[in-house]
C-alpha cells in the first residue's frame, strides 16, 4: 500500500511539475467554432449540419422583413452545394473603419460577433442577433463562395474552412442585379463524414420562411439527381403566400373534419410598436394535433414566452365566454385542454428578441407574453361572439376532454391508493406522500450516500427517491433471464408500476417525470446511458411521451463576497469568475466529486428545486416521416453497436474519440 501511495503523489507531482504557460491554448479567429461546433450550431449530426442553410436563410430573410429584398432563390446544385441569393442590399464591401484594409464583408466572414443587428439602426427586427451565424457557417464549410451586387458592381471572394482563399475582386459592373449570394458546402471533417444535404429537408424549410412572411417570393431550384426515389419535393417552385399562416394551415389540415367550422387565423400589431403577431389555429376531430411557432421567421421548436401568451389568451378568452354563456365547469379548464391537440402555427415578429442558445430553440422574452396575449385575445373574443354555433361546439370539445383528464386522473390517485400497490414498492424507495401522479416526479440516484442526501433535501409531498446500488445491468447485451433476476431492475419497474415493452400502461404510472441523477464524472454518465438503454428498450413510450429526464447537478462552487455560485461545468465556472473576481479578492473554488459530497441544501438548492433547477429531456425521434423514421433506425442501430453484446464495436468508438477527451476525473 505504501509502494502504491508513493507512485500515486510521485506520478502526481511530475504532472504538476509540467504544466507550464506553454500549455494554456489560445483559440483565435474562427478555430473556436471548428474546435466545438456544438456551441453554436447544436451539434456535429445531420440536423446541425442543415442548421447551416437556416442561418444563411434567415439573413436573406431579415433583408425581405425589413423591407429591403421580395426575393429570394434557394438552389441545391449537383455538386452538393447550396447557394442563398436574395435581392436586398448587398453586404458592405468597403474597409472597415477598425480594420485597415480589409473590407466590411471580409470582418463579417471571419470575426465572431460581427454584424449589423446589434444597434437596431439597420434591422428593427431580425433572426439573426449574436453576429455569429454567417462566421460560423464559414468556418464550418469546406468551400465558400460569396457574391456581392452594390452600387451596380458585382463582388466575389472565396473562402475554405474560414480563411480566405482569394482577396475581394471586383467582377464587373452589373447594372440589372443587387444583393447577396452564399454558395457554401458543408466540411465533411466536421459533420462524421457527410456534407450532403436532404432535398426535402430544405425545400420544406425554404417553403415555411415563405410562409412565415407574406411579402417574399422565394424561388426554389434542386438538381435532380439529389432527390431520392419517392421523394415529392420538386425540382422547380415559386413559394408565394399572400395569406400566410392561413394557407399554411390549410395545406397542413388537408381534407380532416375539424371541431370548428373556420379555423382561427389572423393578425395584430402589438402594443408600444414592438413588432406584430400571426397566428392559424384549428382542432382536428382525429386529435392528431402539431403545434409550430416561430419568432422573426426562426422557428423555436421548443416554444417559449410567445406560445405562453398565446396559449393564455385562448385559454382566458374561452373561460370568459363559456361564464357568460353559463357553461358548467368552464373555469375548471386547463390551456392543455383546449391546446394540446390543436393544429397551431404562431408567428411574432418583436424587437429585440432573447433566445435560449445561439440555435435558438426557445423564445425566452418575458415582455412576448403579455404582448402576444392582449394582441391575440381581443380577436379570440370576437371569433367567438361572432359565431356562437361555432363556439359552442369548441367549447362542448374542451369540457369533454377536461372531464377525461379529471376522471383519468381520479382513476391514477386511487391507483396509488390500492394497498397491494404499496406492498409490492421496493423497500428502499422513499415515496412521496402525493396519491395523485400529476406534478410528482422520482429521482433515480447513483449509490446509498446520494440517495441520503436526496432524501433530505427532496420535497417529501412530490417528490420520492430510488437509490440504485452502483451500475445496473446493460440489458442491450443480458439475457432476459439474467433481466428478471436483476434487484435493481425489479426495483425500478416496481417503482413505476407502469410494466415493460408489451405490457407497458400509460395510466399506470405512478409519476409525472422520471429523473436520472448521478455523479457529474465519467462513472455518472455510464450509469446514465445504461439507464437511458433500459427505459429505450423496456419502457419507449415513458420516453415517447416525455417523462423520462436527466438532472444535471453542478461541478463546481465558488463562494466569492459572501455569495455562493454554482457552476455546471470549467466554462461556466470562468463566466462566474469573470464577474465575481474583483480587487484582490479570491474565490474559494470547490469541486464536487459526487452526489454525496453535496449537502441535502446543496443538493436542493442546485439540482432539485423545480424553480433553480435545469433537466434535460430524453427524446426519441419521430417515426411520423420518412426522415424521423430514418433517425429512429440510426438511433436503434447505434444502442446495439455501443451497449450490445459485441465488444469491438464500443473499443472502436472509444479509441477513436479517446483523442477528443480532457479534464478526464480519474
Amino acid at each position: 500500500m505504501s509502494d502504491l501511495f508513493e507512485a500515486n503523489t510521485s506520478l502526481s507531482t511530475q504532472s504538476k511539475a509540467e504544466y507550464t504557460a506553454t500549455d494554456i491554448e489560445v483559440l483565435e479567429g474562427l478555430e473556436p467554432v471548428r474546435h466545438r461546433p456544438g456551441m453554436y450550431i447544436g451539434g456535429t449530426d445531420i440536423q446541425a449540419m442543415h442548421h447551416l442553410v437556416a442561418e444563411i436563410l434567415d439573413n436573406s430573410m431579415d433583408e425581405a422583413v425589413a423591407g429591403f429584398a421580395n426575393h429570394i432563390d434557394v438552389t441545391m446544385n449537383a455538386d452538393g452545394t447550396v447557394t442563398i441569393a436574395d435581392n436586398g442590399r448587398g453586404i458592405p464591401v468597403d474597409e472597415h473603419p477598425k480594420y485597415p484594409g480589409v473590407s466590411a464583408l471580409e470582418v463579417i466572414l471571419t470575426t465572431l460577433h460581427s454584424g449589423g443587428k446589434f444597434g437596431g439602426g439597420a434591422y428593427k427586427v431580425s433572426g439573426g442577433l449574436h453576429g455569429v451565424g454567417l462566421s460560423v457557417v464559414n468556418a464550418l464549410s469546406e468551400t465558400l463562395v460569396v457574391e456581392v451586387a452594390r452600387d451596380k458592381k458585382l463582388w466575389r471572394q472565396e473562402y475554405s474552412r474560414g480563411k480566405p482563399q482569394t482577396p475581394l475582386t471586383l467582377v464587373g459592373n452589373c447594372p440589372n442585379r443587387r444583393g447577396t449570394s452564399i454558395t457554401f458546402k458543408p466540411d465533411a471533417e466536421i459533420f462524421e463524414g457527410n456534407n450532403q444535404f436532404i432535398a426535402n429537408r430544405v425545400y420544406r424549410m425554404a417553403r415555411s420562411k415563405a410562409f412565415l412572411f407574406k411579402g417574399v417570393l422565394i424561388n426554389w431550384k434542386c438538381a435532380s439527381e439529389l432527390i431520392t426515389e419517392g421523394d415529392t419535393t420538386p425540382t422547380e417552385a415559386e413559394l408565394h403566400y399572400p395569406n400566410g399562416l392561413s394557407d399554411f394551415l390549410n395545406i397542413q389540415i388537408g381534407e380532416r373534419a375539424t371541431v370548428n367550422r373556420e379555423a382561427f387565423t389572423g393578425e395584430s400589431e402589438l402594443a408600444n410598436n414592438e413588432g406584430r403577431v400571426e397566428w392559424a389555429i384549428t382542432w382536428p376531430l382525429d386529435e392528431k394535433g402539431f403545434s409550430y411557432s416561430y419568432c422573426n421567421t426562426v422557428i423555436t421548436p421548443e416554444g417559449g414566452t410567445h406560445e405562453t401568451g398565446f396559449r393564455s389568451a385562448l385559454a382566458r378568452g374561452l373561460r370568459e365566454y363559456g361564464e357568460m354563456a353559463n357553461y358548467k365547469k368552464i373555469s375548471a379548464i386547463t390551456p392543455d385542454d383546449l391546446l394540446s391537440d390543436a393544429c397551431l402555427m404562431l408567428s411574432v415578429f418583436i424587437t429585440d428578441p432573447q433566445f435560449q442558445g445561439q440555435t435558438k430553440d426557445k423564445l425566452t422574452s418575458t415582455k412576448a407574453i403579455h404582448l402576444v396575449e392582449t394582441a391575440v385575445k381581443d380577436s379570440f373574443d370576437h371569433w367567438l361572439s361572432s359565431d356562437a354555433e361555432n363556439a359552442k361546439a369548441l367549447i362542448e370539445y374542451v369540457l369533454e376532454r377536461a372531464e377525461a383528464r379529471r376522471k383519468k386522473k381520479e382513476e391514477k390517485a386511487q391507483a396509488r391508493k390500492s394497498p397491494t400497490k404499496k406492498l409490492r414498492l421496493p423497500g428502499k424507495l422513499a415515496d412521496c406522500s402525493q396519491a395523485a401522479a400529476e406534478n410528482t416526479e422520482i429521482f433515480i440516484v447513483e449509490g446509498d450516500s446520494a440517495g441520503g442526501s436526496a432524501k433530505q433535501g427532496r420535497d417529501r409531498v412530490t417528490q420520492a427517491i430510488l437509490p440504485l446500488r452502483g451500475k445496473i445491468l446493460n440489458v442491450a447485451s443480458a439475457s432476459v433471464e439474467r433481466i428478471a433476476q436483476n434487484q435493481e431492475i425489479k426495483d425500478m419497474i416496481e417503482a413505476l408500476g407502469c410494466g415493460v415493452k408489451d405490457n407497458y400502461n400509460e395510466d399506470a404510472l405512478r409519476y409525472e417525470k422520471i429523473i436520472i441523477m448521478t455523479d457529474a464524472d465519467v462513472d455518472g454518465a455510464h450509469i446514465t446511458s445504461l439507464l437511458m438503454t433500459f427505459f429505450y428498450q423496456h419502457m419507449p413510450k415513458l420516453i415517447e411521451n416525455g417523462h423520462l429526464f436527466i438532472a444535471t447537478p453542478p461541478l463546481y462552487k465558488i463562494v466569492a463576497g459572501g455569495k455562493n455560485y454554482y457552476a455546471l461545468d470549467d466554462d461556466e465556472k470562468d463566466k462566474i469568475l469573470s464577474k465575481v473576481t474583483k480587487g484582490n479578492t479570491k474565490p474559494d473554488i470547490s469541486r464536487f466529486k459526487g452526489l454525496g459530497e453535496m449537502s441535502p441544501t446543496q443538493l436542493k438548492e442546485t439540482t432539485m428545486d423545480k424553480n433553480n433547477r435545469i433537466l434535460l429531456r430524453v427524446m426519441i425521434p419521430s417515426t411520423d416521416t420518412e426522415e424521423g423514421r430514418a433517425e429512429d433506425f440510426e438511433t436503434r442501430r447505434q444502442v446495439e453497436r455501443l451497449m450490445g453484446k459485441d465488444p469491438e464495436p464500443r473499443f472502436r468508438f472509444i479509441i477513436e474519440r479517446a483523442k477528443f477527451v480532457d479534464n478526464l476525473d480519474i
